[in-house]
């Protein structure tokens, strides 16, 4: 992916302070319920996101995500989101420095300007934010501002006829006309809504 990518890092933030307060809504109840990512159930998705989280950082410190697995060990029951919470924080700082935006890093889908590393994964927070929010009952209000930002994204980075094979996205999905921007953006990522 060659394209020009603004500066994601402050919507980033963002969508990880949604995803934060996704974790603090959890309790050890809700952790072995099946989420809208089908392999993973909510314990298995929050520590995917912990895990990406550092995934991100480790590219913004020179690394290349082949190196590192996406995960962590998982914490306590109720240290989700202090084991978020860390990682954030590592990311921020990894990524603070502007130059970083415009150096080659390796993402899991190859060789891009670190602006569209971080781009998905904004695309990924805004996308597990949905999915934690309909895992727990839909009850949080997303931010749209972040589900358009990951959705033009997602259209221009996941074009359908690259789906399959090493990408972890199925074919889009259809979805209601009137379906809100969250949604729509699950169903581009191939989930079933």
């Amino acid at each position: 992916m060659n394209a020009t990518v603004q500066d994601p890092r402050p919507q980033y933030l963002l969508a990880l302070g949604q995803l934060e307060r996704l974790f603090a809504a959890t309790t050890p109840a809700d952790l072995d319920r099946q989420t809208p990512c089908t392999e993973f159930t909510l314990r298995e998705l929050l520590n995917h996101v912990v895990g990406g989280v550092h995934r991100c950082a480790y590219m913004g410190e020179g690394g290349r995500a082949e190196d590192i697995v996406v995960g962590i060990e998982d914490p306590s029951d109720e240290g989700w989101s202090a084991a978020l919470s860390r990682a954030s924080a590592r990311a921020a700082a990894a990524w603070a420095d502007d130059t970083k935006l415009g150096r080659p890093t390796f993402a899991p889908w190859g060789e891009v300007p670190g602006a569209a590393a971080v781009s998905g994964y904004l695309m990924e927070a805004a996308a597990h934010a949905w999915d934690i929010s309909r895992t727990l009952d839909g009850e949080f209000e997303l931010n749209e501002d972040l589900s358009h930002a990951a959705m033009a994204f997602a259209e221009l980075a996941l074009p359908p006829e690259i789906r399959g094979g090493h990408l972890p996205f199925g074919q889009p999905q259809p979805v209601a006309e009137d379906a809100d921007i969250h949604t729509r953006l699950a169903a581009w990522l191939g989930r079933k809504v």
